[in-house]
């Protein structure tokens, strides 16, 4: 188990605790009261920590290294009817974005998503989750395919940016993302969008539209990352906590600024501390916001997919 820095007071009390049930074990002291006593602490300095997280805080808790990523949340929903697929038909296959088709229960769903690495060799295999061209123009190529066969959409979105190479940038990269937001405000099947991790700047958005847009409740949102907006603004990431509280970038912020429409509630500690509980949370979501967007006639639900982000922000005609 690994801890985040603000983290620490709970890995002290949990090794006091693992000692204490130790010494109980292997002697005939009774330590029952005093484990009792440690373990009530425990939760106690848990609910203080996570229920008063700082903006820092939860971008730090998305970034957990132990935190599930699109592979986990699609095996986890949709167990071995997942079926991969691959290529832009284009260039080539690009492995920061996954997609395939895959079933929750009885109905099936396109599932498209950034995929991070668990170690150094898959983070390079994936890119660290930051897509070329190619991957925005797969996830489209899949798009389009579900709604040909009237497939419901699910985008599950954990980037830190689209990749910023130059390669990326010869092939298209903002001719790619800005062609993903325009087609998916005309694709007529349902989308859910769903922020499990780092939802950032046009990386995010390039598979971020949707009829629900909605966010995990430990995971960010913004046009740039804290350590970014720092270093334009202070000249240094020394400020990447004053950045995170001024993008108002979690999902309360999000919400309250009618940015997203829903939060899923994350266990105490994060979405890994309790993995089978945040799967479940997203299939509950999933499965309700779907039987709500597939009684909507499509001209409705596209006026009200497009209504939603000219709502968004203030302009001048």
């Amino acid at each position: 188990m690994e801890y985040l820095d603000f983290e620490l007071p709970i890995k002290e009390l949990e090794e006091q605790l693992q000692k204490c049930t130790l010494i109980g074990e292997e002697s005939d002291v009774d330590v029952s009261s005093t484990c009792k006593q440690i373990h009530k602490k425990l939760e106690e300095t848990k609910k203080n920590i996570y229920k008063n997280l700082t903006a820092w805080q939860r971008v730090q808790l998305s970034r957990h290294p132990n935190r599930p990523y699109t592979m986990d949340y699609v095996r986890a929903l949709c167990g071995d009817t997942f079926l991969e697929l691959f290529g832009d038909r284009n260039v080539k296959d690009d492995k920061a974005m996954i997609g395939g088709l895959g079933k929750i229960g009885d109905q099936s769903f396109m599932f498209v998503g950034q995929q991070k690495g668990f170690n150094t060799k898959t983070r390079q295999y994936r890119n660290f989750g930051m897509a070329n061209p190619e991957g925005y123009r797969k996830a489209l190529r899949l798009m389009q395919m579900a709604e040909k066969f009237n497939i419901p959409i699910i985008t599950l979105i954990d980037t830190p940016g689209a990749y910023p190479g130059l390669e990326a940038e010869e092939r298209g990269q903002g001719e790619a993302i800005a062609r993903n937001i325009y087609e998916m405000f005309r694709i007529k099947v349902p989308i859910i969008c769903i922020i499990i991790g780092e939802g950032a700047s046009g990386g995010a958005l390039g598979i971020g539209v949707g009829d629900r847009v909605t966010m995990l409740e430990n995971t960010w949102y913004s046009v740039i990352s804290p350590e970014s907006c720092s270093s334009i603004l202070w000249r240094s990431w020394e400020f990447k906590e004053r950045a995170a509280d001024a993008l108002k970038l979690t999902s309360y912020d999000m919400k309250k600024n009618k940015l997203v429409d829903d939060i899923i509630p994350e266990p105490l500690g994060g979405a890994h501390s309790d993995r089978e509980t945040t799967f479940n949370s997203v299939r509950t979501y999933i499965l309700k916001t779907f039987a709500e967007l597939n009684k909507m006639p499509v001209q409705e639900m596209l006026n009200e997919r497009m209504e939603k982000y000219f709502d968004m922000g203030e302009y001048k005609e």
